[in-house]
């Protein structure tokens, strides 16, 4: 092999000058192109609202799975059981025989079990979730009224399968507790 041969084979591709100038300038160019394309498509704006940044998609996003609604118990049945606590009332009153009071008591015990259920019990026995007997379904509290209204006083105190002690508010007081179910039975009779 010749000396020529030798030096071709390692020789660069850069013969001139002026493709040196041209590979040096490429050198800087490009990048700097590349650089600012990406800078650019990085930065670009797009309309908000079809971003998953809109308000309304991040509103999507944060909305609950499920929702608790509580209706208040009709005014009806609530009319009915004072009326009817009234007429039993009366005549016992009248005709001067004794009467044993139901276990909620007298009608400010109604008021009060009426409260705590639409606090505490509405939320589960008006839609009937998880087995719940539905508020005034007789159908549906019959074969509980079978076991008598104390194990029904136990049952929501205690707790019973789905239904946590005190229907979930433990700082209700046990007389509050029989009050509410008074009310229920009072509707379911």
């Amino acid at each position: 092999m010749s000396e020529q041969e030798k030096h071709d084979e390692h020789s660069s591709f850069i013969k001139t000058p002026k493709q040196l100038l041209a590979v040096v300038i490429l050198a800087f160019v490009v990048p700097i192109f590349i650089i600012s394309l990406l800078a650019s498509i990085a930065s670009r704006s797009v309309e908000p609202s079809a971003t998953a940044f809109s308000e309304e998609a991040i509103a999507k996003r944060l909305k609950p799975v499920g929702e608790v609604v509580v209706v208040a118990a009709p005014a009806e049945p609530a009319a009915a059981a004072a009326t009817a606590v009234t007429v039993a009332a009366g005549p016992a009153v009248a005709t001067g025989a004794t009467t044993t009071a139901p276990a909620g008591g007298a009608a400010g015990d109604a008021s009060k079990g009426k409260s705590v259920y639409d606090a505490s019990c509405a939320a589960c026995h008006t839609a009937g979730v998880a087995g719940a007997p539905k508020f005034a379904d007789k159908a549906a509290w019959a074969p509980r009224l079978k076991q008598g209204v104390p194990a029904l006083y136990e049952a929501a105190i205690k707790g019973k399968g789905a239904m946590p002690p005190k229907g979930g508010n433990v700082a209700l007081a046990d007389g509050d507790v029989k009050a509410a179910v008074d009310f229920m039975v009072g509707q379911a009779k």
